[in-house]
């Protein structure tokens, strides 16, 4: 009797590549191909939902995205934001801006 167990098992045949003119599965139900890194992308973001992403009103609570905006939010709510209808011409939007470190002044010499 032969042991086996020792020998690396050998690899199935390799399937024929496809021509040129044969369909792949995907292609033969209709579905698009999908290549690995696009799947792995996100969608194209709208130009709205980017202004609203840097908006400064921009707020997010318990996974809801919605305008903070004391003018905005009684007529948008927070469940039923949307920025395609609100963002692309709002006169409340400004960009988010870090602020400016403000230079020290010498020794407690404050300005008043």
């Amino acid at each position: 009797m032969v042991d086996d167990s020792d020998r690396p098992l050998e690899p199935d045949a390799p399937s024929p590549p496809q021509g040129e003119g044969e369909a792949s599965p995907a292609q033969a139900r209709g579905e698009p191909e999908v290549d690995g890194a696009h799947a792995q992308a996100e969608p194209e973001v709208s130009p709205a939902q980017a202004r609203f992403r840097a908006c400064r009103w921009h707020a997010e609570v318990d996974d809801l995205k919605y305008c903070s905006n004391r003018d905005v939010l009684p007529y948008a709510g927070k469940g039923g934001f949307d920025p395609e209808a609100w963002c692309p011409d709002c006169a409340f939007y400004k960009l988010r801006r870090t602020p400016k470190k403000r230079p020290r002044l010498e020794d407690d010499d404050y300005a008043y």
